[in-house]
């Protein structure tokens, strides 16, 4: 009966301890902006749809080549097998934490070799198993426990952030690979055209229809587009070092594709479609922050915050203790028996803080004013996602608008080039014209290149600012 007692006053405690909320699980209940991603019109136009962030990163980068420098950055990146390597401490941290219901049991024998006087020696041991158990009355156990779940939960969107954004840096910097190959296309394509011009001054000016100053300044510009088709190969060189970085090899050089690559005046329509806002969809605003790794790490943050609180409360409360030993002994005592006996010790402890010196409400009041930041910065981190989305969005935008701007532009300026030429061949325009017309027609073209290069990279923005990237297939 006096069991029974005992067993009903146990849970009669448990039931109202969990009414004051030390055994309540976390529920965020942090209020958010309705809508992160702002009400302009590219964004109005982008809502809706299936969002680029239910896309895995094989159906949102279709180019083969592409797609294996990601899956050997994926597999050989150092800092992403650093963050796999932190997933796993930290499952070891939950797998301690969980094992922390279970008794401790220990084994710790021990002789003792004692003399009195003239008597002889006695000779004393003890072989003894100790089993120790904590009663997890006040939540202390289950608050830790629940906390290093939340701590592996952060470690594992930790990874998924940075498997992400190296998807990310892997596809920026192969598309600026490829502007470099168009960049430099344009160039020998410019540098075959202006030798060309050159030739004909210098005709020109053997048939004293010239002087030697236009004949010096061709040949200078000309010259300068030598120098700049040098830096653009050492650019390239660069850039295909940083790939090589990335992917975790040796430098060497990185095959690719021409995406970018256009006849010499006109750039294709068809690479516009991919950073046209009309054609992407951010979902519903609300839905997306739930694709966003470093927003879920945020809750994450603040689950294991709440049960820090939930452990410095129980502090507040006794702790009990069971301890159990037993085992093989010859010391009896005022005696020494041989042979040895069995013997068992029952003892149970409880031990209630009275004055810790502060420390015990220093604790809990450092683990409120902790959940109170986790919360600002977690808004915080939803303004910033959307913030990122509406750049991303608006960068795509100003791509597209731009995009026929400077194709005009480059059609326009050929026409103006070939007919300056013209012009000069008859002796009826000065060879500064050609001149101007020919670095103004070059600078268009490297422009119109570009422009496309950064609606590449605004709609890459876009896709891993929705939270894109993070499926869980290598």
């Amino acid at each position: 009966m006096k069991h029974l007692s005992n067993t009903i006053l146990a849970t009669a405690v448990s039931l109202a301890l969990t009414g004051c909320g030390l055994y309540n699980k976390y529920e965020s209940k942090v209020d958010t902006p309705t809508e992160p991603f702002g009400t302009s019109q590219d964004v109005r136009e982008a809502t809706g749809g299936t969002s680029l962030a239910q896309m895995s990163w094989r159906e949102f980068f279709t180019d083969p080549l592409l797609q294996q420098l990601i899956e050997q950055a994926l597999a050989n990146n150092t800092d992403l097998a650093s963050a796999r390597i932190a997933v796993e401490k930290s499952e070891a941290s939950l797998q301690m934490a969980k094992m922390a219901y279970l008794p401790s049991l220990y084994f710790a024998p021990q002789g003792t070799l004692a003399k009195f006087d003239t008597s002889p020696w006695s000779k004393t041991y003890s072989l003894p198993l100790q089993l120790s158990v904590d009663i997890d009355v006040f939540g202390s156990i289950t608050s830790k426990k629940r906390a290093a779940k939340a701590v592996l939960l952060q470690a594992q969107l930790n990874e998924e952030a940075i498997r992400s954004n190296l998807i990310s840096a892997t596809a920026q910097q192969y598309y600026m690979l490829l502007l470099l190959d168009r960049q430099l296309d344009i160039l020998i394509q410019t540098d075959s055209l202006w030798k060309a011009s050159l030739e004909t001054q210098k005709s020109l000016y053997e048939n004293g229809k010239a002087y030697s100053t236009a004949v010096n300044q061709m040949e200078s510009s000309y010259l300068n587009v030598k120098t700049k088709i040098v830096d653009a190969r050492r650019d390239i060189r660069a850039v295909e070092n940083s790939i090589c970085q990335l992917i975790g090899i040796t430098p060497r050089p990185i095959e690719r594709s021409h995406l970018l690559a256009a006849d010499q005046y006109h750039t294709s329509a068809r690479d516009q479609r991919m950073f046209d806002t009309r054609y992407l969809r951010i979902g519903v605003p609300a839905a997306m922050l739930e694709h966003r790794p470093d927003i879920r790490m945020a809750n994450a943050a603040m689950e294991e915050a709440f049960y820090n609180t939930q452990t410095a409360r129980a502090a507040f409360f006794p702790s009990i203790t069971l301890t159990a030993q037993g085992g093989w002994t010859n010391n009896a005592g005022s005696m020494v028996i041989d042979p040895g006996k069995l013997f068992l010790n029952l003892v149970g402890s409880l031990t209630q803080p009275i004055f810790a010196r502060g420390k015990i409400r220093a604790n809990y009041k450092i683990s409120k004013l902790t959940e109170a930041d986790l919360q600002k910065k977690y808004v915080q981190t939803v303004i910033n996602a959307g913030n990122e989305v509406n750049e991303a969005l608006a960068d795509c935008h100003t791509a597209r608008e731009k995009h026929d701007y400077y194709h005009r532009q480059v059609e326009v300026l050929h026409e103006a080039y070939i007919g300056t030429h013209e012009l000069m061949d008859n002796g009826k325009a000065i060879y500064l014209e050609v001149l101007t017309a020919q670095e103004n027609l070059l600078s268009a073209q490297l422009s119109e290149a570009a422009n496309m290069y950064n609606g590449a990279q605004a709609i890459i923005a876009l896709y891993i600012a929705l939270g894109g990237g993070t499926d869980a297939t290598p």
